[in-house]
């Protein structure tokens, strides 16, 4: 007889719960593993993490995505390069019709 036991998966919010109940209101580490019947290894590696990873928080802009990157940044950019884009556009534009010209002058066409 195997006592495999299945894997149980938390959501982020589940465990900055238990951390949240650990650190704020005080509940014993010990109490909290029981409770949720975790290892205790368990738990100061999702501690570890948030500590390690907080600071993302507060250095991505506030309603912005997990990746840190603004959206307006992105926006921004598809601006800028679509600009760079007309002005291509313009300049070709120009050109051809200097060409088309020159050869009207030079009777090719």
């Amino acid at each position: 007889m195997s006592s495999t036991k299945e894997r149980r998966h938390f959501t982020g919010h589940e465990k900055v719960a238990i951390l949240r109940r650990h650190l704020v209101e005080k509940v014993p580490v010990s109490d909290l593993c029981e409770e949720q019947r975790i290892n205790p290894t368990l738990f100061y590696r999702w501690q570890k993490d948030l500590f390690e990873q907080g600071a993302a928080v507060f250095d991505a802009p506030k309603g912005r995505g997990r990746n840190g990157r603004s959206e307006d940044a992105a926006a921004k950019r598809i601006t800028a390069l679509e600009d760079k884009l007309r002005r291509k556009d313009e300049v070709l534009s120009e050109l051809m019709e200097e060409h088309v010209a020159l050869k009207k002058s030079l009777g090719e066409a």
